[in-house]
């Protein structure tokens, strides 16, 4: 945040005696599931913070824009951090939001989610509900993201495998659904080549949808189910919003 930005917040929230909005930014998806899961996690995020105000905005798929989300609350003077729900920080986090609130010295962006180790100690509880041994040095992970072209995102799951590898005595390795190299496929395929029995993909995904659903065709023993449901992200979701507001 910059200092004219982190101001102008603070004095509107000051001249409103109020909480500036959260406004939870996600990807958006057609899926059912994947809709009602986020919701949740906004709603979750209430319940631990009572009279925090809180909204949804999307980047792609499914409406209202975070772009007309914040020109909303912008208009009517209202403070606002948009948190993205998103797992790494690319295109969506430095362009489509950075560029969302840009214009608008009453709101803020603040970072995505992950890397974070409650979001690795959730991915480790989705492996043990898979079935997936710790202790194992047969088993190969393979951490499956969205992907992104943009560098930063590699680096954060990159950084997630490496805080997910200290739970497991097998390689942990990324995979990914799109722009970024490894895909998923090929990352089971190496696990197996490098001497794997078993290869178990962690998906690295908030919610069911689209990516979620190909992963099933990646040629691993056995998918995780996605992150969500989990009251640590609430908790994560709420310390993105602190830490946006200094």
């Amino acid at each position: 945040m910059s200092p004219g930005h982190r101001r102008a917040l603070t004095a509107a929230s000051t001249s409103m005696s109020a909480q500036p909005v959260l406004v939870a930014c996600a990807h958006g998806t057609r899926n059912p599931t994947g809709r009602r899961l986020i919701g949740e996690l906004a709603l979750g995020a209430r319940a631990l913070r009572p009279g925090l105000r809180t909204t949804a905005a999307f980047v792609d798929v499914q409406p209202p824009t975070v772009v007309d989300v914040v020109a909303g609350l912008a208009g009517s003077r209202t403070p606002t951090v948009v948190v993205p729900l998103l797992l790494s920080g690319g295109y969506h986090v430095h362009v489509d939001i950075a560029g969302a609130v840009a214009a608008h010295p009453g709101a803020v962006a603040a970072r995505p989610l992950g890397p974070d180790p409650r979001l690795a100690a959730v991915l480790t509880a989705r492996l043990l509900a898979a079935g997936a041994d710790p202790t194992d040095t047969r088993t190969a992970v393979v951490l499956a993201a969205a992907g992104s072209s943009d560098a930063r995102s590699v680096a954060d799951v990159e950084h997630t495998a490496q805080m997910l590898q200290a739970d497991w005595a097998g390689p942990v390795t990324t995979g990914y659904g799109s722009a970024a190299k490894p895909t998923v496929p090929d990352a089971v395929a190496a696990a197996r080549a490098a001497g794997a029995q078993r290869v178990v993909v962690a998906a690295y995904l908030l919610a069911p949808g689209h990516f979620h659903d190909k992963l099933q065709g990646a040629g691993a023993d056995c998918v995780t189910a996605p992150l969500l449901p989990d009251e640590r992200i609430a908790a994560v979701l709420l310390d993105r919003y602190d830490a946006a507001l200094g």
